[in-house]
């Protein structure tokens, strides 16, 4: 099942749902068209399978890092360098995703509406607490998610962008570990979160 889903995210990351065939999944995945159908029954179905799998990994990230317990210059840089990872290891999710809501979300709609719209609720209490002890400025909490899902996903969304500036054919560890602590600090900074050496001479 898992080979079959990270088959299927190359495919569609690189046709979209409506380019994408069953035939093409199924080459992909080295599989009949039949195991397709039997699985996930229609493309559809497996379009959306891929797309909510995507998510979950992205929503487990942010609840693994955004939680009361961790002082926000940990939260934050963890949940930053997570997303970074994600973008830098797989890139397709991140296309799928953007190729997605740019065609208006038909797929995932009410799953953006009921199922993250709920998480952003719970992930926006936690940093509004962190604001309220001192820990950092007070800041909207949704907006600045949004800023992290957009800096952090533009290295897999216009990795063409980047390379063609940077000159370079693909981006390097050294270079992409220069891009991930340069959108760690510019959330932090931007947010205002006290360093962790302030909380404990505090």
């Amino acid at each position: 099942m898992q080979h079959i889903l990270a088959a299927s995210e190359k495919v569609f990351a690189q046709h979209g749902f409506q380019g994408a065939t069953m035939t093409q999944l199924a080459a992909a995945a080295g599989l009949p068209k039949a195991n397709l159908h039997y699985y996930f029954g229609t493309k559809e179905r497996l379009y959306r399978t891929v797309l909510e799998g995507i998510l979950t990994l992205w929503l487990d990230d942010a609840t693994t890092w955004l939680v009361p317990e961790r002082h926000p210059a940990d939260g934050l840089a963890g949940y930053v360098r997570a997303k970074m990872a994600h973008s830098r290891l797989r890139p397709d999710a991140s296309r799928i995703f953007a190729g997605e809501l740019l065609h208006g979300a038909p797929h995932i709609m009410l799953y953006l509406g009921i199922e993250l719209r709920r998480t952003v609720t719970d992930l926006a209490r936690v940093i509004e607490g962190w604001s309220a002890r001192g820990l950092m400025d007070p800041i909207n909490p949704v907006h600045l998610l949004f800023n992290i899902w957009a800096m952090t996903q533009t290295y897999a969304d216009f990795d063409v962008q980047i390379r063609a500036v940077l000159g370079k054919v693909s981006i390097d560890d050294v270079e992409f570990a220069t891009a991930t602590e340069t959108v760690v600090a510019l959330v932090l900074k931007g947010s205002g979160v006290r360093a962790l050496e302030e909380r404990k001479s505090a």
